[in-house]
């Protein structure tokens, strides 16, 4: 019982309100970790994107906007909310690992004036997609 009360009470919690990455380099290994401040309920989904070759002049849809597509894109491993493009955090074929982290203002307003740009968890997609090291 106490123990059905005590995973009851943590359901009830306030989300968390903040990301913690880690790294530790060692002389023959990398560890990455991450947690999320993403809602409990929320579905993440870990997913493997192949590497390829991209048509010059051709686009691509992130979250919320359009951009120019790369030439050739690196195969990723990424984490990510079921309903996202972007990604929490992940890794690309060439050992290269990323992570989203929440960034708060003082005034929230004055970072939004209605345009729809690149989200933070697009920027480690695109990351990771795009680059070696």
């Amino acid at each position: 019982r106490r123990a059905a009360r005590k995973a009851i009470a943590m359901l009830k919690a306030p989300p968390p309100q903040s990301c913690d990455t880690f790294v530790v380099v060692g002389k023959t290994s990398t560890v990455f970790g991450k947690n999320s401040d993403r809602p409990n309920t929320e579905v993440h989904e870990v997913l493997r994107f192949a590497g390829a070759d991209h048509n010059e002049g051709a686009m691509l849809r992130c979250q919320y906007i359009e951009i120019p597509q790369a030439r050739h894109t690196h195969a990723v491993v990424l984490s990510r909310p079921a309903w996202l493009w972007g990604a929490e955090m992940g890794a690309n074929e060439c050992g290269l690992c990323a992570g989203n982290e929440a960034v708060f203002s003082r005034d929230a307003s004055a970072c939004d004036d209605g345009r729809k740009r690149l989200l933070g968890m697009d920027i480690v997609r695109l990351v990771l997609e795009r680059a070696a090291t």
